[in-house]
Formats: C-alpha cells, sequence, structure tokens
C-alpha cells in the first residue's frame, strides 16, 4: 500500500511537469504593406494655358516653349524623366526632340525647334518615374500628344 501511494504521488507529478502554460508565447509578425507608387499625371501648356490636345497649335516662330506640368500626387521620391518627340504628319521625319532627366520640378520648361510654315507635327510627351513601383516592379509612365504646326 506504502508503494501505491508512493507511485501515486509520482504520477500525479509527472502529469504536473507535462502541462501546457507558462511559456511565451510568439509574438505575431505584421504582414508587409505595399504601397504601389501614384500614377504619372502631367498636363502640357504653352503661354500659361493647357493646350487642346484635339487642335493643332499655331506656332508664331520656328521654336516654340511648351511646359510639362508634372500633377502626380505624391511627385516620384527619385523625380521624372520627360522626352519631348515632334516629327511631322507627312512623312513621320523627326523635327525636333528634347528631354530632361531626373527632374524633381514640377514645371519644366522644354523647347520644340525647327518648325516649318505650313507643316502639321505631332508631338509626343512622355513622362516616366524614376522611382521603381513596388507592386508592379516597373517604372510608371505616362504619353500625350498633340498637334502643332508654324504659321
Amino acid at each position: 500500500m506504502k508503494y501505491s501511494k508512493i507511485l501515486l504521488i509520482c504520477v500525479i507529478f509527472a502529469f504536473a511537469a507535462c502541462s501546457k502554460g507558462g511559456g511565451d508565447t510568439p509574438t505575431p509578425v505584421p504582414p508587409v504593406v505595399i504601397t504601389p507608387e501614384a500614377d504619372i499625371a502631367f498636363k502640357i501648356e504653352i503661354d500659361g494655358k493647357e493646350i487642346d490636345y484635339a487642335a493643332i497649335f499655331a506656332s508664331i516662330g520656328a521654336t516654340q516653349v511648351i511646359n510639362v506640368n508634372v500633377i502626380s500626387t505624391p511627385f516620384p521620391k527619385d523625380g521624372v524623366t520627360i522626352d519631348v518627340a515632334v516629327k511631322k504628319v507627312l512623312d513621320n521625319s523627326v523635327v525636333s526632340t528634347d528631354s530632361k532627366a531626373g527632374t524633381t520640378a514640377a514645371t519644366n520648361a522644354l523647347t520644340i525647334s525647327n518648325l516649318v510654315s505650313g507643316v502639321e507635327c505631332s508631338g509626343t510627351v512622355t513622362v516616366t518615374s524614376k522611382t521603381l513601383d513596388p507592386a508592379s516592379k516597373t517604372y510608371k509612365s505616362l504619353v500625350r500628344t498633340f498637334r502643332i504646326g508654324r504659321k
């Protein structure tokens, strides 16, 4: 009987030693949130007014300054690259090109040159972010076209 009491006490202590509890619970790791970069937005202005993208802008001289106003919110942290290419509508030959690389300015003046009287041209402005979008793993970009001709 004495041995059975000692055995019963040992079994109780063995079960108590194997109980759950008292251990540290691991801290949950919060999920990684990927915030995509804002889409590129811009407008093209001449003489302080946004151009009509459907109409032909009549330039007075062989050279025309355009302002590319980047209105992306927020502005890409590494800046943008702006490329302007102007080609003749008739034969698609290049008339003029200009660019700004890595600019962080909202308003950017670029110059179109070599416009010839009576020749309709098509201008293409491409604004590309220099910040890699973490969601799509690409550099966001937007292209706008307009028409221009010298009087």
